[in-house]
C-alpha cells in the first residue's frame, strides 16, 4: 500500500511540474486532422489568435466542454480566431477519433498526434485543457480551463467565470489578459516517454539512429544527391540535428505526402512512428555519439548511374536530350525538345529512365512520343501516341510491372518537356534517357494516360479552391500507380474511384501537396478496377497570401505550363485484364462478398 501511495504522489508531483506555461513559445508542427486534412501551425499566422482544446476519446470533461468550445469557435469565426482540437492520447488514433467526432458531432478539426512528439513538446497533462497562442510570436497567452462550469462529476447550469472568452476578448482589443492561467480539468494523458527522458541519452547512434538515416535519408543526402547536404558522418548529422527535428515535426522530410489511411504503397518513403520517436528523442537528448561504428562514415554504398540497372543491367539504348544552357537566375521557359527515335526499329519498352545532367536545376521531364504536327495552330507540337517514364524528384524509375511494356514505333518522334529552375549558378544540363527493351513482346500493353482539366479558374485570394476531372476505365483493369500534379499554388489532391454500383473509394489522398516533389504513388499490389469505373481527380489550390510560394495572390489563375500558372493534371498507369483474368477477379470478388 505504501508503494502504491508513493507512486501516486510521485505522479502527481510530476504532473504539477509539467504543463504548458504562459509566454512559452510553441514550435511549428504539422499534423493530420481526423478527416484527412493536413495543418501546419505557422500557416495560421494571419489569425488574430489560435485556440486549442486538448481532446481525448471517452473523457467526460471533454465531451461536456466541446459544445461550449464550438459555440466560441462560431462566435469568433468572423473575427479571425482559429480553433482546433488536439489529441495526443496514447490509446487513440485517427480512426477512433473520427468515430468519436461523428458520434458527438464535433465540427472542429481534431489534429491527431499519433507519435506523441507534439504533445510531449507542449508538456500536455490533461485532456479538456485549452491554450491560446498569439500568432505574432507563437507564445502562449492563456492556458487552463474554458470556464468554471464543469468539475469532476459536476455540471453547473451556467459558468461564473469565462476564462477563455475573456482571454480572447483581451487579445482582440489589445489589452492584457487578466487571468492568464487556471487549473485545467480532464483525464490525465499517458506520455511514457516523458518519464523515460533520462533514458533517451542511451539511444544508440550506431545501432538505432544511423540505420534509420541510411534506409530513409542518405539516398538523397549524399555526395551528388539532390539533398542540400550529405550525411557523411556523425558530426554532420549532429550539426544538422535540430534542423532534422524541425523537418520531421513539420512533415517536410522524408518527402512523402500520401494519407496513410488510404492505399498501401510500394514506394512509401515515410518514417514509422517508432522511427520518428527514436530520431526526435535522440536529438532532444543532445544527439549523443555513444559507442559503436559510424555507419555513415564507414559504409560503402554504391549508387548506380541508372536506377533500373540494379534490376536490368545497363540500358539497351541511350538517347541524348539536347543540351540546355541554364542561367544563374531568372525564369527559363518550358523547353520542348523533339528527337527522332534513334533506335531504328520497332521495340517494346521494358523500362525507360531519365538521367539528369544537373539534378540541381532540372525540376522535371515529361516524355511522350507520336507524330510531329507540321502545320496549323499546334505546329511543332506532338500528336500524342504514348508516353515513357519521366523525371522529377520522387518519381518511380523502376521497370514497368512484370510482363508489361509499351510499344515504341521506329518512325516516331520523342518529345522531352524540360522544366528548369535556376539555382544561383550558370550551368549546362546534358540529360539522357536510358531505354531497356524486350527480346520478345510482353503479354500485356501498359497504358499511361493523363487526366487534365484546362478550364480551371482559381479566384484571387482563394485559400481552398477545388476543381475536378474524370476519366472512365472502359474495361476491367489493374491500376499500378497514380500521380497528381499542380504548380506553386497546389495545396492538396485526391483520387476517388466511383464503381459501377455507385459506391466510392478513396484511392489516394494527398492532403499536403508539395510542388517540389512530383511523387507517383505506386500500389504495393495492383488495384483491380472493374469496367465502367470512373476515376475522379480533385485538386485544391491556395491562391492566398498565406501560401509562401504564391507569386501573386491578387490575380485569377488559369491553366498554363509555367509554374506561376496552374494545372489540374494527373497520370495513371494501368493495363487491361484478359477475359480469363477478369473472370478470375470477378469470381474472387463474388466469393469475398458471399463471405
Amino acid at each position: 500500500m505504501t508503494r502504491i501511495l508513493s507512486f501516486v504522489l510521485a505522479m502527481s508531483m510530476a504532473a504539477s511540474a509539467w504543463g504548458l506555461k504562459v509566454d512559452e513559445r510553441v514550435e511549428n508542427f504539422r499534423l493530420f486532422d481526423h478527416q484527412g486534412g493536413s495543418h501546419e501551425l505557422y500557416y495560421y499566422d494571419d489569425a488574430k489568435a489560435v485556440v486549442f482544446m486538448v481532446q481525448g476519446n471517452g473523457c467526460p470533461i471533454v465531451r461536456n466542454a466541446v459544445p461550449r468550445f464550438t459555440e466560441l469557435s462560431e462566435e469568433y469565426a468572423e473575427q479571425g480566431v482559429q480553433f482546433f482540437m488536439l489529441n495526443s492520447n496514447l490509446q487513440d488514433n485517427r480512426v477512433s477519433v473520427a468515430k468519436e467526432a461523428a458520434t458527438y458531432r464535433y465540427d472542429i478539426p481534431i489534429l491527431v498526434d499519433e507519435t506523441q512528439i507534439i504533445g510531449e513538446s507542449l508538456d500536455l497533462v490533461r485532456t479538456g485543457a485549452v491554450f491560446v497562442l498569439d500568432p505574432k510570436t507563437w507564445k502562449v497567452t492563456y492556458t487552463g480551463a474554458i470556464d468554471d462550469r464543469l468539475d469532476y462529476e459536476v455540471q453547473r447550469k451556467e459558468a461564473s467565470n469565462h476564462y477563455l472568452k475573456d482571454a480572447i476578448d483581451s487579445m482582440l482589443t489589445g489589452q492584457a489578459i487578466a487571468v492568464a492561467s487556471t487549473e485545467s480539468l480532464g483525464c490525465l494523458i499517458n506520455f511514457p516517454s516523458k518519464t523515460a527522458r533520462a533514458e533517451h541519452a542511451n539511444i544508440s547512434y550506431s545501432e538505432d539512429v544511423a540505420p534509420i538515416l541510411m534506409d530513409n535519408c542518405v539516398s538523397c543526402h549524399r555526395e551528388g544527391g539532390i539533398g542540400p547536404f550529405a550525411m557523411t558522418d556523425y558530426n554532420v548529422v549532429r550539426g544538422f540535428s535540430l534542423m532534422i527535428r524541425e523537418v520531421i515535426r513539420t512533415k517536410r522530410m522524408p518527402p512523402w505526402h500520401a494519407d496513410p489511411l488510404h492505399g498501401d504503397w510500394g514506394n512509401d518513403r515515410s518514417l514509422s512512428s517508432e522511427e520518428i520517436q527514436t530520431l526526435v528523442h535522440w536529438i532532444e537528448a543532445g544527439a549523443p555519439r555513444g559507442e559503436g561504428e559510424d555507419l555513415l562514415a564507414t559504409s560503402e554504398v554504391v549508387y548506380p548511374e541508372w536506377v533500373a540497372a540494379e534490376e536490368l543491367g545497363e540500358p539497351d539504348y541511350i538517347i541524348d536530350i539536347p543540351a540546355m544552357e541554364i542561367p544563374a537566375t531568372g525564369v527559363v521557359d518550358y523547353q520542348y525538345h523533339h528527337v527522332r527515335n534513334p533506335i531504328g526499329k520497332d521495340v517494346w519498352v521494358r523500362a525507360a529512365e531519365i538521367m539528369p545532367g544537373d539534378r540541381a536545376v532540372l525540376h522535371h521531364t515529361i516524355t511522350a512520343f507520336g507524330d510531329e504536327i507540321t502545320e496549323g495552330k499546334y505546329k511543332g507540337r506532338l500528336k500524342y501516341k504514348g508516353g515513357l517514364r519521366g523525371y522529377a524528384p520522387g518519381l518511380t524509375n523502376q521497370a514497368y510491372p512484370q510482363d508489361t511494356g509499351t510499344f515504341l514505333p521506329a518512325d516516331t518522334t520523342i518529345e522531352f518537356q524540360m522544366h528548369y529552375t535556376p539555382v544561383g549558378r550558370a550551368t549546362v544540363d546534358e540529360s539522357k534517357m536510358g531505354v531497356w527493351v524486350y527480346d520478345e513482346p510482353p503479354h500485356h500493353h501498359i497504358i499511361s494516360r493523363f487526366m487534365a482539366n484546362n478550364k480551371i479558374r482559381i479566384p484571387p485570394h482563394a485559400k481552398n479552391h477545388a476543381e475536378s476531372v474524370e476519366q472512365v476505365i472502359p474495361k476491367d483493369a489493374l491500376l499500378y500507380n497514380l500521380m497528381a500534379h499542380a504548380h506553386y499554388r497546389g495545396k492538396a489532391a485526391k483520387f476517388v474511384a466511383r464503381y459501377p454500383d455507385g459506391t466510392e473509394e478513396v484511392l489516394l489522398n494527398i492532403p499536403n501537396y508539395d510542388f517540389n516533389w512530383q511523387t507517383d504513388y505506386e500500389f504495393k499490389e495492383p488495384k483491380f478496377i472493374p469496367a465502367g469505373t470512373t476515376l475522379i481527380q480533385t485538386n485544391w489550390w491556395d491562391n492566398s497570401a498565406q501560401n509562401a510560394a504564391n507569386p501573386d495572390p491578387t490575380i485569377e489563375v488559369t491553366w498554363g505550363e509555367q509554374s506561376w500558372e496552374e494545372m489540374l493534371f494527373g497520370a495513371i498507369l494501368y493495363r487491361f485484364l484478359t477475359d480469363e483474368e477478369s473472370a478470375a477477379k470477378r469470381g474472387n470478388q463474388d466469393l469475398a462478398s458471399a463471405r
